[in-house]
């Protein structure tokens, strides 16, 4: 086990803004002292005006690899000298793999998460309600697709967004529709779902906003409309669980937070990053609770 930085320890990092709240280097660095590597991965603030001389300075450096989050994802894309088919199809990159002679590999390792809690059952001829229109509904759009869902439906609140959505996801998701969410509208279509993914951050506690973890994305008849036995899966995690999975479970629904999918992308960016198939998910698994439980 690596208990020391040395003067040949190698560099892994997340790059966001803000980033300091971030729960990836308690993980990485538990799986990387599992693995016995001399690595560390550390939080690296990265201003959005300064985000191509940081990506080009930890080249530079032979950084081993690097995590991306908010709100660099989509900006980061135009600084990869490569890209994945996934990451080209989703619009945004949330892993750099550094290229044999130079430059980024970007690619997209959130779809993988997405989809660790899902692919145990059948989801052919199932219908999937996305709620929001960002950044992580495009990656979990992507992952349905792959699951093969007969109807895939994303609800927004701003109908420019929407329509940008459907555009760019119209040739590779031929199933999707979107649908604009008014107050309380969505009953029928939740009624009819088997799968219920809340990608917005609402009911996301925080150290700044703690009474925002009381806040749910649906409303009281949204939530009673729900159907037993279907499926709710929030990406959010903290707290643990959030009001809506509360509720969900209380209609009889199985409920999945994005704890499993923030492990699973991150143990699919260390293969890529290691080249070792042996990450250590459990380990990883172990050091977010331990730190979602920590105060401060």
């Amino acid at each position: 086990m690596t208990t020391a930085i040395s003067a040949h320890t190698g560099l892994l990092g997340v790059l966001g803004d803000p980033v300091r709240h971030s729960l990836s280097p308690a993980m990485h660095n538990a799986a990387l002292a599992a693995l016995g590597l001399d690595w560390v991965y550390l939080a690296l603030p990265a201003p959005a005006d300064r985000l191509a001389a940081v990506v080009q300075g930890l080249e530079a450096m032979g950084c081993r690899g690097l995590s991306v989050t908010i709100p660099h994802k989509q900006a980061v894309a135009a600084l990869c000298r490569q890209l994945s088919p996934l990451a080209q199809r989703v619009g945004a990159v949330n892993t750099l793999v550094p290229l044999e002679g130079g430059g980024w590999f970007g690619t997209n390792t959130d779809v993988e998460g997405f989809l660790a809690p899902l692919r145990h059952e059948p989801w052919q001829g199932k219908r999937a309600v996305v709620l929001g229109c960002g950044g992580s509904a495009r990656a979990v759009v992507a992952g349905l697709v792959e699951l093969q869902l007969t109807s895939i439906t994303v609800v927004g609140r701003r109908p420019n967004a929407l329509e940008a959505f459907a555009t760019g996801c119209a040739d590779w998701a031929p199933q999707l529709r979107t649908q604009q969410w008014q107050p309380g509208s969505l009953g029928p279509l939740l009624a009819s779902a088997d799968l219920v993914v809340n990608t917005t951050p609402t009911g996301m506690a925080s150290a700044s906003n703690p009474a925002a973890a009381g806040a749910c994305p649906l409303s009281d008849a949204e939530l009673l409309a729900l159907k037993a036995g279907s499926t709710a899966y929030d990406l959010i995690y903290v707290p643990r669980p959030t009001r809506f999975l509360q509720q969900a479970a209380a209609r009889g629904c199985r409920s999945i937070d994005g704890l499993t999918m923030l492990v699973h992308q991150g143990a699919a960016a260390l293969r890529l990053w290691t080249g070792r198939n042996d990450v250590p998910v459990e380990t990883m698994t172990a050091a977010l609770e331990t730190a979602l439980a920590t105060p401060g």
